[in-house]
């Protein structure tokens, strides 16, 4: 044996047995403080931490040294499973070192492996590499009068980093909607099926009008013994589903990046079946004769609305078309404190019927006879007390955009309409409406108490929702990694390829694909790295810039939504230069 070798054996002979014996006092005060393991509480998972050397220490001046000190660490490691092949990434802006290892660690095995770094008297701290994410708090002036988007309510405030509902179409048949300037940017399209042109109060019946005529009465034209100013309803459901938001004025959407289509079929004294079915057809992408094709065919229809009875053969192939058009049908249960099998659309099949709930998760009252209609038909329950949303001062006729509070299942009910949005934004490809509804139901949070009467599995939470639709607590967020070493030979236009197999996922990848490399070269101007998708695709990544002592090492954001998850992904790097060498150390895959 040389005598390189048997100083190489003697190192590491030393090494393990000073890793031995700091072990047995891995968790004593001088370790321990340099440890935060808080940061562990919320990972699931864990293959990245940050290591600070102290200064004047051989590690920190010597990537060598850095190197063999990880190693040791390894060495001593009492995890299970494959190799941890930990390895040094980049020297952050700090001073202290990114470290990785070959596959991802469970909470006991990163606590292990920290104390076994920190063992070194060397190590001045060791911490998790722990992902952050926004915090999304929209600057709205009203915002925070809006419960219903708490952790109290749907859970929106995480959803929104999730998913906005960008590109998606909701329809609100409702009463149609009034110009509001914390929402108009989000409306589109739409039209006014009232055929009754009294009712309407337009004087021509339906037309391509949506606007809200207003629905007050006198009490005597509706056979009630109660006069009604108008009610602004539909306004108010369209924004709690998509008023402008982070635009330092009024209230927010659930989806407030999605489009709402007013359909206006609730005029003097409310609206008829026939009418409302047109309206369920045209909205959905169905034809109805004599009406232009809808132009904006809604993925979701909300319908706020109902009355008492059997649901009928009308309402029931209305939707039936709709749902065979993919569109998720969302009601109201209704709020007369009775079973809502006696209500519809709440009693139709293949539709989501809503119940409300407070604030503090109980049955919606409102009045001693408006409470929250309950029973078997009802699938989930949502925010529909003090929901404050877009509305209009005028008490007739249209006058100044206001805001203001409603309380009702008709509240509840664009709610759960905007988290379908959500889901159906998120989604690599459409959900049917019957995958909407397990969803929801699945993701539901359960009810601080049980509610005096049946409302549904539990309140719609929207993140929860979210989070199901890869499977895992961060959907479309999974990271591969090839932590082998492949040297790039020098003067060659071949180069190498370092390559990570994807299996399991379905769609394709994000806009925002995340790939990180670390590529150990001592003159990068003299390489070209590019990424591989599996069908061959090549998206460069680095093209001979740069100079001496300048490693190719970053994290960069590529548009892969046209490749497929799935597959042999390749990190290619060519030296078509002479002189000097270098080697792929590792790399990632983020989507």
């Amino acid at each position: 044996m040389s005598d390189r070798s048997m100083r190489a054996l003697r190192k590491h002979a030393l090494a393990a047995a000073t890793v031995t014996a700091l072990s047995c006092v891995a968790v004593s005060a001088y370790a321990a403080d340099r440890i935060n393991l808080s940061a562990l509480a919320n990972a699931s998972q864990q293959d990245e931490f940050i290591v600070k050397y102290r200064d004047g220490s051989a590690a920190r001046s010597n990537e060598a040294t850095l190197q063999s000190s990880l190693s040791a660490a390894s060495t001593g490691f009492s995890g299970k499973g494959r190799a941890l092949g930990l390895k040094h990434v980049r020297r952050t802006s700090i001073g202290a070192d990114l470290v990785r290892a070959a596959r991802k660690l469970d909470r006991a095995e990163a606590e292990s492996l920290m104390r076994q770094i920190a063992a070194d008297p060397n190590v001045e701290f060791v911490e998790p590499n722990a992902r952050m994410t926004a915090f999304f708090t929209p600057d709205d002036t009203r915002f925070a009068e809006q419960w219903g988007y708490t952790a109290s309510g749907i859970n929106a405030t995480q959803a929104w980093d999730v998913s906005t509902g960008t590109g998606v179409v909701v329809a609100v048949i409702d009463t149609g909607i009034t110009s509001h300037s914390d929402l108009n940017a989000n409306i589109i399209g739409g039209y006014d099926f009232i055929s009754d042109a009294t009712a309407a109060r337009d004087g021509n019946g339906r037309d391509s009008n949506p606007a809200d005529q207003g629905d007050w009465f006198v009490g005597s034209d509706c056979g009630v013994t109660y006069n009604s100013n108008s009610s602004w309803h539909g306004t108010h459901v369209a924004g709690t589903i998509a008023a402008v938001t982070n635009n330092a004025k009024g209230v927010s959407g659930t989806a407030y990046n999605a489009k709402v289509v007013p359909v206006r079929v609730l005029g003097r004294c409310g609206g008829t079946l026939a009418d409302i079915a047109d309206a369920i057809t045209w909205a959905s992408g169905g034809t109805v004769s004599g009406i232009p094709a809808n132009p904006n065919p809604a993925e979701v229809i909300n319908m706020s609305l109902g009355g008492s009875g059997l649901c009928g053969s009308t309402y029931q192939t209305a939707i039936d078309g709709a749902v065979s058009r993919g569109v998720t049908v969302v009601v109201a249960a209704g709020n007369n404190n009775g079973n809502a099998s006696n209500a519809r659309p709440a009693n139709c099949t293949g539709v989501i019927t809503v119940g409300a709930v407070d604030s503090n998760g109980a049955r919606s009252v409102w009045s001693s006879t408006q409470k929250s209609n309950y029973g078997a038909v009802v699938d989930v329950a949502a925010p529909g007390s003090n929901i404050l949303s877009t509305l209009n001062a005028g008490t007739t006729t249209p006058g100044a955009e206001s805001y203001a509070s409603y309380g009702g299942t008709s509240m509840a009910t664009p709610h759960v309409a905007g988290v379908v949005a959500l889901l159906q934004a998120k989604a690599t490809t459409p959900k049917t409406p019957a995958e909407i509804e397990t969803i929801l139901k699945n993701t539901a949070r359960a009810f601080p108490a049980t509610p005096d009467q049946p409302i549904g599995v539990g309140i719609v939470n929207a993140k929860a929702a979210l989070d199901s639709l890869s499977g895992t607590p961060n959907p479309g967020t999974q990271t591969y990694t090839n932590g082998t070493d492949y040297n790039i030979p020098d003067n060659n236009t071949t180069g190498v390829s370092s390559t990570i197999t994807v299996s399991g996922r379905t769609g394709n990848a994000p806009s925002n694909a995340s790939v990180s490399v670390n590529i150990i070269h001592p003159y990068k101007g003299d390489l070209k790295v590019d990424l591989i998708a599996p069908d061959g695709s090549v998206y460069n990544i680095h093209n001979r810039t740069g100079s001496s002592a300048d490693n190719v090492t970053g994290t960069f954001t590529i548009n892969l939504s046209s490749e497929a998850l799935n597959g042999a992904w390749k990190l290619r790097a060519v030296d078509a230069a002479a002189v000097d060498v270098g080697r792929i150390d590792t790399w990632s895959i983020t989507f």
